[in-house]
């Protein structure tokens, strides 16, 4: 379904370009522009949005927690306004292990892919950083959800992150979707965690059932795994580098 509503949201339409009808020789030219321009209106250049709360789950980890990651747009074929949201809170603790807002603009580059850019901030669990973001969006060949995102901070560190997801539709109600996301880093920054090179790898699976298209309940299983300098930096924390776990949520939308 999230890549359906994508494409909808991406898809390209051609500005009208009048073409000789055969109501052209019966009709007054300008009731024929006005009617083309009202089709237009109706067809082309409306305003749409959408709510997308795509995780919102907790997890069976050490500590008890809460994750979320949503998205919204606003706008048209071509032009949108997007938000971007993840986080994770833990309720053991009652902290957040981790809070990001993006605020992005983007452009419809192929009836697949949008090319986003604008600013990221982490004001949680500290200490805070924004980011530059350029990023690119969309459906790559055989279904597969790509979003693809460089990020600079205001530190002049310069990190990347790759999702990809795919929905296996083994019924009209029960989708399966695995997921994968990786972090890398040019550079460290050791505050907030942050090695040169590979960081961290985020692999899951969630089986959910669409009790309508817009609600839906699901379980899944969630690896987490630190990597390269920051495993090394998790271990000598005391800390686990890698943790798997049961995870139960909801996915709707609007």
């Amino acid at each position: 379904m999230t890549r359906l509503l994508l494409v909808a949201g991406a898809a390209v339409m051609a500005a009208p370009v009048h073409a000789q009808t055969a109501a052209d020789d019966y009709y007054d030219p300008e009731e024929m522009a006005a009617a083309r321009k009202q089709l237009y209106a109706g067809h082309g250049a409306q305003v749409n949005s959408l709510i997308l709360a795509e995780q919102f789950e907790w997890l069976n980890n050490d500590d008890d927690a809460l994750a979320w990651e949503a998205q919204a747009w606003v706008g048209g074929d071509i032009n949108k306004f997007w938000f971007k949201t993840e986080g994770e809170y833990s309720t053991d603790e009652s902290t957040f292990e981790a809070a990001e807002w993006q605020f992005l603009y983007s452009r419809a580059i192929h009836a697949f892919w949008d090319i986003q850019a604008g600013i990221r901030l982490d004001p949680e669990p500290g200490p805070a950083r924004q980011y530059g973001v350029v990023s690119l969006q969309g459906l790559a060949p055989y279904w597969f959800e790509i979003d693809a995102a460089l990020f600079l901070s205001d530190r002049g560190d310069l990190s990347a992150r790759l999702e990809a997801e795919y929905e296996l539709r083994l019924t009209q109600r029960l989708i399966l979707q695995p997921k994968i996301e990786l972090d890398l880093a040019a550079s460290d920054d050791v505050a907030t965690g942050v090695f040169s090179g590979l960081n961290t790898l985020e692999a899951g699976v969630r089986l959910r059932y669409e009790i309508r298209r817009e609600f839906a309940p699901y379980i899944g299983v969630l690896h987490e795994s630190a990597l390269g300098d920051a495993r090394d930096a998790v271990k000598a924390a005391g800390g686990d580098a890698s943790d798997t776990m049961l995870i139960a949520g909801l996915r709707f939308w609007y």
